[in-house]
């Protein structure tokens, strides 16, 4: 998700990873490490751990996909701000930036996107671009769901052990899922972003009061049955293209409410 900036900001900035995303990507690492070699002595925790990092790590990649599109389309102060360096911290309102998302998954095992960045809007040229600069956040996340469900599609995760399958498929699960919430046509989403450039200036002008609650808004029409049972089908349809089994996900989803267990 990017927005548009309340100030301005200069300069080139930080660059280099951030040691707290590389934190992030650790806990990540080692938790899958753990449920790799049977090594946890609480699958169900170390799975909660493997996916809210391994969330963490997508929306730090969401956010920076925006960012660096943005500084390749005119807006030079990204650096400044922190956004190259994959630093949730960094983030508008870091609190509910990392914290929300999370919540959006203990309670629905949906992948609602959290973060936001502030890109100078007036510093960007063509319809075009700014376009673009939406739409690299939800790319960011197809390629990581992608990546997670290639190893189903190839066989390669036939022989993995069943508690990892079952952790990693639940990641790419929120990874879809984010993709589809995203580019939803709703002010505030990445979806909106990328027409918002093409729609007069009324019709912007109108959506921008609604921008706020759009996500919160589009978690709360989730919760309609008929609308709920229709999203996760076609999230698990998406899956079973893949070869990831629904219920390995589904498995997933139960394994990381560990507190239920």
């Amino acid at each position: 998700m990017s927005v548009t900036p309340i100030r301005q900001a200069r300069g080139s900035g930080d660059r280099w990873v951030s040691p707290v995303f590389l934190g992030i990507a650790a806990v990540m690492g080692v938790s899958g490490w753990a449920l790799w070699t049977d090594f946890a002595s609480d699958p169900g925790f170390a799975v909660f751990l493997f996916v809210v990092s391994g969330w963490v790590v997508s929306l730090c990649l969401h956010e920076y996909a925006h960012a660096r599109t943005a500084l390749h389309s005119g807006d030079i102060s990204i650096g400044s701000k922190g956004y190259l360096t994959l630093n949730p911290l960094k983030y508008v309102n870091a609190g509910l930036s990392i914290v929300l998302p999370v919540i959006f998954v203990i309670l629905g095992g949906i992948g609602l996107p959290g973060g936001a960045v502030f890109i100078e809007r007036g510093r960007i040229r063509g319809r075009w671009k700014h376009t673009a600069i939406s739409a690299a956040g939800p790319l960011a996340n197809i390629l990581f769901a992608l990546a997670l469900m290639l190893p189903f599609t190839t066989g390669l995760a036939d022989d993995w052990p069943l508690v990892f399958c079952k952790a990693l498929s639940f990641l790419a699960f929120l990874q879809v899922s984010s993709a589809f919430l995203n580019l939803l046509p709703v002010p505030g989403l990445d979806g909106y972003g990328i027409w918002e450039p093409w729609l007069s200036y009324n019709i912007r002008r109108q959506a921008e009061a609604f921008a706020p609650f759009g996500m919160l808004a589009t978690f709360g029409v989730l919760y309609i049955p008929a609308v709920n049972e229709k999203f996760f089908n076609g999230v698990y349809h998406v899956l079973e293209w893949f070869h990831v089994s629904p219920w390995l996900a589904a498995n997933g989803y139960v394994l990381f409410q560990f507190w239920k267990n």
